[in-house]
């Protein structure tokens, strides 16, 4: 395996562009739409998790947020039909978040040049991906997770067409999967959910598809990102559920891509 680590933003397709120049918006975005209940509660589970963070920083990881897609989108500068973003679904048997849907990604490793370095070893190693035909945009903050105790660093990514990817191995990642980007966009397929004990409720944006319920971390960062790149829809916030309620709907009833 072998790959340039080092951003390159010059390679951003004109559709991508958007969301690369306005890319320090996305703390803001991930607040945005939010009913004020809902506000609320994240806003209580962020302030303890800046204490947390604060007492424990040497668990680091790094994702990489891909985005695939042709160079040249139409004309107005718009969201081509065909792009899509790179994602996985966690094994069942895992200790930390075990049958998630999250971006390829994980925890540094002592030969690892940063997070980028991260980000792109672990894509590797969980999808199989062809790492020169990857293109890093832009590093997105760096954001602690609770229930893990990492903080995780998001790498944005662009590849015109990355190849044939699959699941490497099956202890650790169950799918891998191109999603369409209108899936994410489509307000059909957006809920919010929620988990935990009153008083201790986490909650956020999520999207249920035909083979994964995205939420959490990942489903935050998804929900910004389409904000921030002008690409999403109205959709129903009041349509707030139980996280065990909404994967029950998991290839059944719900997601259409």
């Amino acid at each position: 395996m072998s790959a340039a680590v080092r951003l390159t933003p010059d390679v951003c397709p004109s559709w991508l562009r958007p969301l690369v120049d306005n890319i320090d918006e996305l703390p803001d975005a991930y607040r945005r739409r939010l009913p004020p209940d809902v506000l609320a509660m994240v806003t209580g589970a962020w302030a303890e998790a800046a204490k947390a963070s604060s007492r424990r920083v040497d668990r680091e990881a790094a994702v990489l947020v891909l985005f695939s897609g042709p160079e040249s989108g139409p004309a107005d500068g718009s969201l081509p039909d065909d792009a899509d973003l790179l994602l996985t679904v966690r094994a069942s048997t895992l200790r930390d978040h075990a049958g998630q849907a999250a971006f390829p990604g994980g925890a540094s490793d002592p030969t690892d040049d940063g997070p980028l370095s991260t980000a792109l070893r672990e894509a590797h190693e969980e999808t199989g991906i062809d790492l020169s035909r990857v293109h890093p945009l832009a590093t997105l903050a760096r954001t602690f997770i609770a229930p893990s105790q990492f903080e995780v660093v998001p790498i944005l990514a662009y590849s015109p067409d990355p190849g044939p990817v699959a699941v490497v191995n099956e202890t650790e990642t169950a799918i891998v999967s191109r999603v369409p980007v209108r899936a994410f966009i489509n307000p059909a397929n957006r809920l919010m959910v929620y988990r935990g004990d009153v008083g201790h409720r986490w909650a956020g944006p999520a999207f249920l598809l035909n083979q994964m319920l995205v939420w959490g971390f990942t489903g935050q960062v998804i929900s910004a990102v389409l904000d921030v790149a002008g690409w999403a829809k109205p959709w129903d916030t009041v349509d707030v559920r139980e996280l065990d309620d909404a994967m029950m709907l998991v290839g059944d009833q719900g997601g259409s891509q």
